[in-house]
């Protein structure tokens, strides 16, 4: 996969790395993984449902009412593996490149005292 995943592929592509999920479930995992910085709205989280199920990264795997609520549940295909690490991988070096320029930098006040 050449393009970089959106925010929301990542999540639900996380979610799904662990364990089959249903709908909710798999948006309570997001919230939770992202520790809170990931809230999907609603209507962007089933648009991405479906575009990684169109693009053949997850895919369905049965549905069961619960309620009188059916419950379709996901999984991550091995394209959506494929994906998932290919971002991790890239997201590794960004940090790694990021640490590196960090450890050198010295704040304003600490370049400004010396001078």
């Amino acid at each position: 996969m050449a393009t970089q995943l959106s925010s929301a592929s990542f999540w639900i592509l996380t979610a799904l790395a662990s364990a089959r999920r249903h709908g909710y479930d798999i948006l309570r995992e997001v919230e939770s993984a992202s520790e809170g910085r990931e809230a999907l709205k609603v209507t962007t989280f089933y648009a991405t449902l479906e575009r990684l199920e169109r693009d053949g990264l997850i895919r369905s795997d049965g549905e069961e009412v619960v309620s009188g609520r059916v419950r379709r549940y996901f999984v991550l295909d091995d394209s959506g593996a494929e994906a998932l690490k290919v971002e991790v991988d890239v997201l590794e070096r960004r940090a790694r490149v990021a640490r590196e320029r960090l450890s050198s930098f010295r704040p304003v006040a600490a370049r400004t005292a010396m001078a």
